[in-house]
């Protein structure tokens, strides 16, 4: 988000530079987009329980439920958490989540740690900080860190890590507001 120079002259990375450093690349070589050999990079019958578990959560207004199902996917849930309807954790690679105590992921908000592109796809871990807030229909890139009470307003693309206690809004979601 900033052009800050490290001691030694270079630049400092940005934050989307930092997210893609932390993601793993796999290279998906053949006549098709890396979404056709996914099976190679995940097995089928695992995604489909991956899956089905994810639908009973999205359609459950029990917390508790989703929460523990989530757990047995390999999702990291804090205590408290809070999943709004509809919200929908990585199907691929949901045991890369990690949600901490009392955050809240809105309604439609969706958790990616999977892109496939054309010659390969990426996975990243995602955290969602404690008592940090996730608005309705967002959606967080693979690698992204969200910070402890930070807000992410609805219909958000979050792409770039977000610092503790900052509210970010917009595609791609950027800071707002000023001081308090």
């Amino acid at each position: 988000m900033s052009d800050a120079t490290e001691p030694d002259g270079e630049s400092a990375p940005t934050d989307a530079e930092r997210r893609h450093d932390r993601l793993e690349r796999t290279a998906t070589p053949g006549p098709r987009n890396s979404l056709f050999p996914w099976p190679a990079g995940k097995g089928r019958l695992r995604v489909m329980v991956n899956y089905v578990v994810i639908l009973v959560c999205r359609i459950s207004p029990s917390l508790r439920l989703k929460n523990w199902l989530l757990r047995r996917l390999g999702v990291t849930v804090g205590e408290g958490v809070a999943w709004g309807l509809e919200s929908t954790p990585d199907v691929f690679w949901p045991e890369h989540i990690t949600v901490e105590a009392d955050a809240i992921v809105g309604y439609d908000a969706t958790l990616l740690c999977h892109e496939f592109l054309q010659d390969e796809y990426r996975t990243g871990e995602v955290v969602v900080g404690e008592r940090a807030m996730v608005g309705a229909g967002a959606i967080v890139l693979p690698g992204v860190e969200i910070g402890a009470d930070a807000q992410v307003a609805a219909n958000s693309l979050v792409v770039e890590d977000v610092p503790p206690g900052t509210t970010v809004a917009g595609v791609p979601a950027e800071p707002v507001g000023g001081a308090d």
